[in-house]
């Protein structure tokens, strides 16, 4: 999926269509402290094997994608829900 850098989309923080520029959200690092990792942590040590069952079945062909919008005129960033797409780049077409 091709989507241009900048695109008019409507802001609802200036109430008006404004235009936007589009940039992709990328993972952050897990962090170790939180409870499920401490958890997934305390259950793989030792002698003990993995603590939940292996996926079964086929895996998906497309990736969720994260996309924020933001706005050049109050410099505000929204998100909308985000989408399903094999392969996901910003750019003007050629």
């Amino acid at each position: 999926m091709l989507r241009p850098r900048k695109i008019k989309r409507y802001c609802p923080t200036c109430k008006k269509h404004t235009i936007h520029e589009v940039d992709r959200i990328k993972k952050k690092k897990a962090s170790e402290l939180k409870q499920g990792q401490r958890r997934f942590r305390r259950v793989t040590s030792g002698y003990r094997g993995f603590p939940r069952p292996k996926p079964e079945g086929r895996e998906k062909t497309t990736r969720r994608v994260g996309i924020k919008y933001t706005c050049t005129e109050c410099k505000k960033s929204h998100q909308p829900p985000s989408i399903r797409a094999k392969k996901f780049e910003t750019g003007e077409k050629k």
